[in-house]
């Protein structure tokens, strides 16, 4: 079992209870790296019935795999009920129903709101309206802060630390929430990002300036190729179709970053390739086969940082 009576684990239960999950920056760097501890000694022992009582909602407005999947596989295995919905074509939403009324009655059914919507800063309105904690679990193009913590863990697990790393984000970086949760985070750890990506699809000018405000430094490529052997951490994603306004404009860049195995010769022994997934053509199957390969993990460990952190904002004993 878990000790959760230690001085580190107790602390950061108590400091994170009843807390929203939002923005990657709604978390310190501390309350980052206690959230991580936390989950590696879930990946231990990940099936704890610690959250029997607890009623869990995972309301989903956008599809979604791993994301749902995980949350509902580590509120399971800590023994919480779900309830929620993936599809909003089979709710009142179809009917009608705001956000706003939604959010207040899911509230009363529930102790904590797990939630994805397509529009930006949806997630933050419904912290504002519930009554029970919320945790975003991607709201548009904006952020999508576990996907982020499940990120740091891996990035953690195969380099050991999290501190002066290389890192490279490759794709779609204009709408990628995840780079933008993750380039936030990694501003507090010394990372030097490079960033690879059509001139379409370039970083958003208000995620650089917190690289700037950090006084940390990036570049920029066109070339995939031109990074691969700096990087510790190649952050590859894809074009997102659905975020496009114009379906030209997509099919000019949807095939503009693609990683074969055959590219990483010459990188460090060292460099893990991760993917927040789904993947269309941006990673070729062969790449599955080497040692730098680590997107499936990844996706797993999205299972202990999720457990630990409901463990965490509802107040697990």
């Amino acid at each position: 079992m878990i000790c959760y009576y230690s001085k580190k684990i107790h602390y950061i239960m108590s400091t994170l209870k009843g807390r929203n999950l939002i923005s990657i920056t709604d978390f310190t760097k501390e309350e980052y790296i206690e959230v991580l501890d936390i989950a590696e000694e879930f990946e231990k022992n990940p099936k704890q019935r610690i959250l029997n009582d607890k009623v869990v909602a995972t309301l989903f407005f956008e599809p979604s795999t791993r994301t749902r999947l995980s949350f509902e596989s580590a509120a399971n295995q800590l023994g919480a009920r779900i309830i929620g919905f993936s599809d909003p074509g089979g709710t009142s939403v179809q009917k009608g129903e705001s956000l706003h009324d939604t959010i207040v009655m899911v509230s009363s059914y529930s102790d904590l709101i797990v939630m994805r919507n397509p529009k930006e800063g949806s997630s933050r309105y419904a912290s504002e309206v519930a009554s029970v904690p919320v945790i975003n679990a991607g709201d548009g193009a904006n952020q999508h802060p576990t996907q982020c913590m499940l990120d740091l863990y891996s990035i953690r697990k195969t380099q050991g630390t999290l501190e002066n790393l290389q890192i490279a984000c490759v794709g779609d970086l204009k709408y990628g929430r995840t780079v933008h949760s993750l380039v936030q985070a990694m501003c507090n750890f010394n990372a030097t990002f490079h960033l690879v990506s059509p001139q379409e699809l370039k970083l958003p000018s208000s995620v650089k300036m917190s690289i700037k405000k950090a006084g940390l430094k990036y570049y920029q490529y066109t070339d995939l190729k031109d990074i691969i052997p700096t990087a510790d951490i190649i952050y590859m994603t894809r074009v997102q179709r659905e975020r496009f306004p114009d379906p030209m404009e997509y099919e000019r860049v949807k095939d503009s970053c693609i990683l074969s195995a055959d590219m990483l010769e010459g990188c460090k022994p060292s460099m893990r390739v991760l993917h927040p997934l789904p993947r269309v053509n941006e990673i070729t199957t062969d790449v599955d086969r080497t040692p730098y390969a680590y997107y499936f993990q990844q996706a797993q460990n999205g299972v202990y940082v999720r457990q630990a952190l409901m463990a965490a904002i509802l107040g697990a004993k």
